[in-house]
């Protein structure tokens, strides 16, 4: 059945393939961006199924006049996909106290933005499903990333919890952790690299860097099949609480649940062993 799919960050790279394989599969398509022309470029022109319009995921504003205007074209809102983001890499300390707080501004509170307009028109449906694209690195945080590894940890417990706000409403979550794409998320207008430079850092900075621009482009996982699979789960009547995307992100998972099990396994006999001393 077809459906009104709202999304983000539609103009190019995932959200593109997203909007893309939705619209093939029969779907009306509400595909938004900062600049609208890119995004109906992207998108090969105007469509009966598709509405363009403007949207900067840090603007509430932008996200209530997105809304209104998918309602007025569709009358509802069926999926949201909150894709848009960007990617801070760099060393903790070389990272700014700016550009940190504007990663969180565009990875955790632009989606944030965006649901809060759009969830008085699912509540009013009493149907709806909002996926958000958290990460692998919202599970697992590792060197350079802190910056994104604190954003989309935020979005996890922040989806987690929504969940449990919008199930009586009907309202489906799905938290979407792919690994390493070709989502031109590592291309020079979805990237920023720390901004301060601190010696000891230096002499892995550097290298770092031309490590992972490197790797754009030339990551193991197909974006296509990816939206394809996005599509197919906005089609479903109960689809997942979360999705893990991709080889690399399904071992890195794995390796950090067992590894909260053992932690949590030592923590429990590290309890017990206190208890029994103090009733010794």
């Amino acid at each position: 059945m077809s459906k009104v799919i709202f999304v983000t960050g539609a103009g190019r790279g995932l959200g593109t393939d997203i909007a893309r394989e939705a619209l093939a599969a029969g779907h009306q398509v509400v595909a938004t961006g900062r600049r609208p022309e890119d995004v109906e470029k992207a998108l090969g022109g105007p469509q009966v199924n598709l509405l363009v319009t403007e949207l900067d995921i840090t603007s509430l504003e932008d996200a209530h006049s997105a809304a209104r205007t998918a309602v007025e074209r569709f009358g509802r809102i069926d999926v949201l996909v909150n894709n848009a983001g960007s990617f801070l890499a760099g060393y903790f300390e070389e990272i700014s106290p700016a550009q940190l707080r504007q990663q969180i501004e565009t990875n955790l509170f632009g989606p944030m933005n965006v649901t809060r307009a759009v969830l008085p028109v699912m509540r009013g449906q009493r149907s709806g499903h909002v996926i958000t694209l958290s990460s692998s690195a919202g599970v697992v945080g590792g060197e350079f990333g802190g910056a994104y590894a604190a954003s989309k940890f935020a979005v996890e417990g922040w989806m987690e919890s929504l969940r449990h706000d919008v199930a009586p409403y009907n309202i489906r979550t799905t938290i979407v952790e792919p690994g390493m794409f070709r989502t031109e998320l590592l291309g020079d207008a979805s990237t920023d690299w720390a901004e301060l430079s601190i010696d000891d850092y230096a002499p892995r900075t550097a290298p770092t860097v031309e490590a992972w621009k490197s790797m754009n482009g030339r990551q193991s996982g197909d974006p296509v099949k990816l939206a394809q699979t996005l599509v197919a789960i906005a089609a479903q009547d109960e689809p997942p609480l979360r999705f893990i995307a991709g080889a690399d992100a399904l071992d890195a998972v794995e390796a950090k649940a067992q590894e909260l099990l053992a932690q949590v396994k030592a923590s429990r006999e590290s309890h017990d062993l206190a208890h029994a001393d103090t009733t010794a």
